[in-house]
């Protein structure tokens, strides 16, 4: 019997355990929402919940101890002053978990933890993944309006023969400059 056996071990020691959510706490407060396992969001509640109770009492030895869940000064800093001033009438409660469906390679139920009142936060999450601010966020370029497109094309046709013989008058230059100071070290 697991009586009193609180926590899920999710098949790793100790210190593996521990490193993964202070991962996910850091990816979660920086982000304001991640997507992970269900049973992973589940065990990353209490732990994010905790550290932003910590944030809210805003002494020292808070501090100290949200350093042991996050140890990541951007973090913490979040920690202590926006999210606490957003949450300093909030008793608790301070994440939500949106179920999104089963992962393709192995079946695993995944979902969305997520911080409540967050800026732009979005109604209906789509069930896909990602909605358009988080595909743009991580580096896909914009659109490429014609006229970008145009003006490489006239650049690239004309200046290519100009453009070789002063790489080489440059070329030469540092050539030049090279001879003249080996000379001078020898005589020191």
């Amino acid at each position: 019997m697991r009586h009193l056996k609180a926590g899920r071990k999710f098949g790793r020691t100790s210190a593996h355990r521990k490193a993964l959510f202070r991962n996910l706490v850091q990816a979660l407060i920086q982000r304001e929402r991640i997507s992970t396992t269900l049973a992973k969001a589940k065990e990353l509640r209490g732990k994010v919940e905790k550290t932003i109770t910590l944030g809210k009492k805003g002494t020292l030895h808070a501090r100290r101890q949200a350093f042991k869940l996050a140890p990541a000064k951007e973090v913490v800093r979040k920690v202590f002053g926006p999210l606490a001033e957003r949450y300093a009438n909030r008793p608790g409660g301070y994440t939500r978990i949106i179920r999104i469906g089963h992962r393709k390679g192995d079946d695993a139920p995944m979902a969305f933890i997520e911080l409540v009142d967050r800026d732009g936060e979005s109604k209906a999450p789509s069930k896909g993944g990602k909605t358009a601010p988080e595909k743009e966020a991580k580096g896909t370029k914009p659109k490429v309006t014609e006229k970008k497109k145009a003006e490489p094309k006239a650049k690239e046709s004309a200046p290519k023969k100009t453009k070789a013989p002063a790489d080489k008058k440059k070329s030469d230059s540092k050539k030049e400059t090279t001879k003249k100071d080996k000379p001078e070290d020898k005589k020191k």
